[in-house]
């Protein structure tokens, strides 16, 4: 136990304040029970920390639990936390608990019978909380951190502090974000750089080593963070990486499923789980037809990388301006609101709204009876009544 709590004061004193993740504020830490899930690099450890030095206790108060410590090979997570309660401690932070196997039914345990103890967990965006064998759905406050959107890129760089947009205000008061622009801030001029490398927190600190990193997180959730499903047969992992390769040379694209399977040698019958898999891992994403159920085995109408950095990492000579586009305004819109494929258009926004994406000479020939409908250009600063910045789409976080 004090190895642990000498642990937490030493990542403390490391910690820094000066960047927060947007969800750190929307986050109502008052709960008993939170959880936050999100693909791996995108800051969830940090976040933890963050709150914890903000509380300003000692670690005998507040600790925080790395759930793959070797620690917790010859410990259960249910006697240390007992230990940590009895000699005073009443916050507990729990990271990567899908590494300890059994994490939701002890989780449950301590909810139950330690009613005032405080415990914050995160884990993979793969879990799925409802099917765990402790079915915290129902007791966990829940939360899902996507990566850095551009407004927050350029905060953790220092180059704006800006606020969040609504939809709303993007879509129908362009001088909501016209507001930014001046003298000093011109978003083209940083925008490049955030779609190559901006995403993920780990790349905007180092840059150099940002892709070859990406690959080992790729190869890291395929090889070892899907053996934590159930119905995911880890010896299928090579298939799997070879899925992802197919993909990052086509996306985004129409899937044909008989010839995803021939190219990775994947049962065509179980190419739709596997997607589904990726798309939990957020590897890539999927985007289905307009009005149609999302179930595991519909086939979806396009397949995307699920962000530019990924894209630029994994895609390298396919990481075309088109496909960059759509990646970018997928990974920012669907953190937020519900994105299907349209009959005529990119994308159908909250089953409302049309948007189509292009560059600075795009019309809007192919949407032009759709209600509710604007043209998203890349490379211009501002937007008018149908034409909007495909940039100002990432302010929405």
């Amino acid at each position: 136990m004090e190895i642990l709590l000498e642990q937490t004061a030493r990542l403390l004193n490391y910690t820094s304040l000066d960047f927060k993740r947007y969800l750190h504020s929307d986050i109502n830490w008052k709960e008993r029970l939170i959880g936050i899930k999100g693909a791996r690099g995108v800051g969830k450890t940090t976040l933890l920390l963050q709150h914890l030095k903000e509380l300003s206790l000692p670690a005998s108060k507040a600790a925080y639990f790395a759930m793959d410590d070797l620690y917790f090979s010859g410990h259960s997570l249910k006697e240390t936390a007992d230990t940590f309660y009895k000699q005073g401690g009443r916050v507990l932070a729990l990271d990567e608990v899908h590494k300890y196997p059994g994490w939701s039914g002890e989780i449950k345990n301590l909810y139950d019978f330690y009613p005032d103890l405080q415990i914050f967990f995160t884990g993979s965006s793969i879990i799925d909380i409802a099917k765990e064998e402790g079915d915290l759905s129902r007791r966990a406050l829940l939360y899902d951190l996507p990566g850095l959107s551009f407004r927050e890129y350029l905060t953790m760089k220092g180059i704006g502090n800006f606020p969040a947009l609504s939809l709303k205000e993007i879509l129908h008061q362009p001088e909501s974000y016209g507001q930014f622009l001046g003298e000093h801030f011109h978003p083209l001029e940083h925008f490049t750089d955030y779609l190559k490398q901006g995403y993920y927190p780990f790349g905007v600190k180092n840059p150099q080593s940002l892709y070859q990193r990406i690959n080992q997180v790729v190869r890291t959730i395929v090889e070892i963070d899907m053996a934590e499903l159930p119905t995911f047969d880890i010896r299928n992992a090579k298939k799997m990486l070879q899925l992802v390769e197919v993909i990052a040379g086509q996306v985004p694209f129409k899937p044909n499923i008989k010839e995803l399977g021939e190219k990775t040698q994947i049962h065509r019958n179980s190419i739709n789980a596997y997607l589904h898999y990726l798309d939990q891992a957020k590897i890539i994403a999927l985007l289905y037809p307009a009005g149609k159920s999302t179930a595991t085995l519909q086939k979806p109408e396009k397949i995307f990388l699920q962000n530019t950095t990924l894209l630029f990492a994994l895609a390298k000579e396919n990481a075309n301006s088109g496909s960059v586009r759509e990646t970018f305004f997928h990974s920012m819109v669907s953190p937020k609101y519900k994105l299907e494929a349209p009959k005529k258009g990119d994308f159908f926004v909250d089953g409302q709204y049309t948007l189509e994406i292009g560059g600075s000479t795009k019309k809007k020939q192919q949407i032009k009876f759709a209600l509710d409908s604007w043209i998203v250009k890349d490379g211009i600063e501002t937007g008018s009544k149908e034409i909007l910045p495909l940039w100002a789409f990432g302010f929405l976080y």
